[in-house]
């Protein structure tokens, strides 16, 4: 199916074509070289990817701290979820006191967000610097790894959403392949 350019659906479908995608070694991928950012955690450079490919505008979530404070100076910060939205992170005991990851929600469910991630991992991996894309079931509101959520511009539309499913939990493959 062929969304609106710039709508919510279409960034959502790009996202969701890109799950199950595998970093090079060291942090080198498709996201990070489009925003020329090649080498460094690349969550962020995927979001900007998918927003790009689906004819979106968005500020360069590269660094997702300095992301989220652009999207809170513009009054686009919200403490409840649309499909669309971008799920801003802050992991307690990860050693980084600050938001530092980020993923698109594609669908919300039983107080949840069904998020799709760059750069992340199965359970017990590294969450924000993980290597692979891949649909993520979060918790949100007090407590939760979740911060905030920012709504970006999106083309209107009013219709039916990509579905989604999700996977449980990824397993390794021999090699670099992963199997959701």
């Amino acid at each position: 199916m062929t969304f609106p350019t710039g709508s919510a659906p279409a960034i959502i479908e790009k996202a969701l074509a890109e799950v199950g995608y595998v970093e090079e070694p060291e942090n080198l991928t498709k996201y990070g070289e489009f925003m020329k950012s090649d080498g460094l955690p690349w969550c962020g450079s995927f979001v900007n990817w998918c927003f790009h490919q689906a004819g979106a505008k968005l500020p360069s979530m590269v660094s997702t701290a300095m992301g989220a404070h652009r999207m809170k100076e513009v009054g686009r910060w919200f403490d409840d979820p649309q499909l669309g939205d971008l799920a801003f992170f802050d992991f307690p005991h990860d050693g980084v006191d600050r938001i530092s990851h980020i993923g698109i929600v594609v669908k919300i469910e039983n107080g949840e967000v069904i998020t799709v991630e760059g750069n992340t991992a199965p359970s017990g991996g590294d969450q924000r610097n993980g290597g692979m894309v891949m649909i993520k079931t979060r918790a949100f509101g007090k407590g939760s790894s979740i911060v905030g959520f920012a709504r970006p511009k999106f083309v209107p539309y009013k219709g039916e959403y990509p579905a989604v499913e999700v996977p449980k939990e990824a397993t390794k493959k021999k090699g670099k392949k992963w199997k959701q």
